[in-house]
């Protein structure tokens, strides 16, 4: 069972070490590898030798793996292993989808035949749902255990243990909570960026007319629907409750009900009230081409809440960083809170301990395989040794971390299953009946009664 008081403790140690996992994410390199580099992070950013990674072993066969991972982002993470399939002979059977949650919760429902080798996991409360159900395998014999421990953030490690068996590895981290936005249409703002939610308004107000709406947001996502619409709720509350509330929020201390959620809720109804195409689009785009309409002529809007990964999905994989869009981070609301960042990563998982999976997971958490992971220019490594970013944007993101006065982890990610479940469906339901927003965060509460006491 997963206890709040338990994942408090995880959430605390990394809080205490974000200095440490910003570390793992700043860089000022700029070269793009052209094979696996090994070793570790010189003075200039670029990782040089020799603490070199045993080459695999040929052995041959195949492994399955699941993740969420789509066009570009499938395309870099598909090269990252080839090297490993070319070394092993191992044949890769990879499945990309974004009902993920769904996938695994229905095969662990039937036994667990049909599960994969591999998988990403939906977050760390699934993760410690499906290890007590005893179907995630402890890695400790798959991975050289003391290098990963040696090159992750030691908070990373702790999120990936349950039970004192490590179960989940983190292959990127990921910054939340930006605002994109397209430079020829609201000027570059690199140096000029609006430091609190009021100056943001007033920028809006005095943009209006370069774009038909405010904000872009979509928040379909199949079975998983409604999750993007969680990353901008919580970044209300960090930003206006502080860091302390935000994991009691997670943890079920915090009522659905409470006044500076329900003022948080609204906050989020104005963004959907002011977003292009209004609810139909919202509800129905897929989450990926949130942002497209920051690029047509004339704009279909001005700004996009969303987090560091989306430089790899729709029309924004097909732009270039800087020139056709940048970011600036969520502005201030509470003063005191100015400077919080909220960020995830993707947890993986074995479900089989089959010689092929343990190999690839080994390979997964290398210096080699992270250097060319994040090559491509849309990850942040969670490898220490890792600083080989291509570009100025993935520096910039890196140093948002840096420079991270808290650093909180997705909230909904760490939710119980029931609970999580029911805030992307009061979500979807907020989007459609703005007016019903009291019974929404009753029903809320109801969840909550019981989702923390029965996992």
């Amino acid at each position: 069972m997963r206890s709040p008081s338990s994942s408090m403790g995880r959430l605390a140690a990394i809080t205490a070490t974000a200095a440490i996992v910003a570390a793992a994410c700043g860089s000022s390199a700029t070269a793009t590898p052209t094979a696996p580099p090994t070793g570790t992070p010189g003075p200039s950013g670029v990782v040089s030798s020799p603490t070199a990674t045993p080459a695999p072993t040929k052995i041959g066969g195949s492994v399955s793996v699941l993740a969420v991972w789509g066009g570009s982002e499938q395309q870099q993470f598909l090269a990252m292993i080839k090297p490993w399939e070319d070394a092993t002979g191992v044949t890769v059977n990879y499945t990309g989808t974004r009902d993920e949650p769904t996938v695994l919760t229905t095969a662990i429902a039937a036994g667990g035949s049909s599960l994969p080798d591999i998988a990403g996991l939906p977050g760390p409360a699934q993760m410690i749902q499906y290890a007590n159900a005893g179907q995630l395998q402890d890695l400790s014999s798959a991975l050289d255990l003391p290098s990963y421990k040696a090159n992750t953030p030691a908070s990373l490690v702790d999120l990936g243990t349950v039970g004192g068996k490590l179960v989940g590895i983190f292959l990127d981290v990921s910054a939340k909570g930006q605002i994109w936005y397209d430079p020829k249409v609201v000027g570059d703002l690199s140096t000029t960026a609006p430091k609190t939610w009021t100056d943001f308004q007033t920028l809006m107000t005095t943009d209006a007319s370069k774009a038909a709406d405010p904000w872009c947001l979509s928040v379909s996502s199949g079975a998983a629907s409604g999750w993007p619409a969680t990353d901008v709720l919580e970044s209300f509350v960090l930003h206006t409750q502080g860091p302390d509330y935000y994991n009691n929020w997670w943890a079920g201390k915090v009522k659905w009900t409470d006044p500076g959620m329900l003022a948080d809720w609204q906050q989020f109804g104005q963004m959907v009230a002011t977003s292009y195409g209004g609810a139909n689009r919202i509800l129905t785009a897929d989450f990926s081409t949130a942002g497209d309409p920051l690029f047509t002529t004339p704009p279909g809007c001005l700004f996009l809440h969303e987090a560091s990964f989306i430089t790899g999905l729709g029309q924004f994989a097909k732009e270039t960083k800087l020139t056709d869009y940048n970011f600036f981070p969520f502005p201030s609301i509470t003063d005191q809170y100015a400077g919080a960042v909220e960020g995830a990563g993707d947890l993986f998982g074995m479900f089989h301990n089959t010689p092929q999976a343990a190999s690839l997971m080994n390979y997964l958490v290398s210096a080699q395989a992270q250097s060319l992971f994040v090559s491509g220019g849309e990850f942040l490594s969670a490898n220490k040794q890792v600083a080989n970013y291509p570009n100025a944007m993935n520096q910039q993101l890196g140093a948002i971390l840096s420079g991270a006065t808290s650093f909180v982890f997705d909230a909904s990610d760490q939710m119980p299953t029931a609970m999580q479940t029911a805030f992307y469906k009061a979500l979807l339901s907020y989007i459609q009946h703005p007016d019903q927003l009291s019974s929404i965060l009753s029903n809320l509460d109801s969840v909550q009664a019981s989702a923390y006491t029965t996992q």
